[in-house]
């Protein structure tokens, strides 16, 4: 296993916040010469400012699989293009609110969507809707976590077999499955936990610190992660 992915809130976060185990446990893994991604929904402003301590992770990608961060070097990268500007209107016109416009995404709240779908269709524009719990994020097609995860390996010349995965929602279900390992936190989604080939037994940071425990003793072994077969981890403890 060379490298962890995790989602930020409600996996890694809770409210928001990295509680200091949780954080303690990340440097656990990073003493052990593996690598950390952040993969996440929220705009990289906003990442900095709730978690000072961004430089921990090898690579930040945020946005749903928009952007692409390097801590070290400060580097950004869109991987997407930006939100037309008429449809960013169109939605400001018709009263969508919140609307929180990134590089790329778009984001909203619930029952919103109804509006963007209608403003999708009516300008015929290539773009689609991803759900995380209540909220609402609007991207490009084919922008996910999976495909932002997958640039940030590029990156740093790892291959995705030996990536774990861990997250909550439904915005989290294509990063799991391309991972070499899916794992969903505790306080998951059904849908989500069904996807991954474990469910912690703790929610949140703590279920990310439970991960990593088993990560370091050896107990989540990846064999062979092509994901034509569906159940690759094994674990030691079931």
């Amino acid at each position: 296993m060379t490298a962890l992915a995790t989602d930020y809130d409600e996996t890694l976060a809770e409210e928001g916040l990295v509680s200091a185990t949780t954080f303690a446990s990340l440097q656990k893994l990073k003493e052990s010469h593996r690598k950390l991604i952040l993969v996440s929904g929220r705009q990289l402003p906003d990442l900095k400012q709730i978690f000072p301590q961004l430089g921990i992770f090898d690579r930040v990608v945020a946005e749903n699989g928009a952007v692409l961060h390097d801590p070290t070097t400060e580097e950004q990268r869109l991987l997407a293009p930006a939100p037309p500007p008429a449809f960013v209107e169109s939605l400001r016109k018709r009263g969508v609110d919140p609307l929180l416009v990134g590089r790329s995404v778009i984001g909203t709240l619930v029952p919103n969507e109804l509006i963007v779908l209608d403003e999708i269709r009516r300008q015929g524009l290539e773009l689609e809707i991803i759900f995380n719990k209540g909220a609402v994020m609007v991207l490009p097609s084919g922008i996910n976590k999976a495909t932002g995860l997958m640039a940030a390996l590029d990156d740093l010349g790892l291959p995705v077999d030996g990536v774990v995965a861990i997250g909550d929602a439904e915005n989290d279900h294509h990063f799991l499955r391309r991972a070499g390992f899916g794992a969903a936190v505790a306080n998951a989604l059904p849908s989500l936990k069904k996807t991954a080939d474990r469910v912690t037994l703790a929610p949140m940071g703590d279920g990310v610190a439970e991960i990593i425990d088993d990560i370091l003793r050896g107990d989540i072994a990846i064999a062979d992660a092509s994901k034509n077969d569906v159940a690759i981890g094994k674990m030691a403890r079931g």
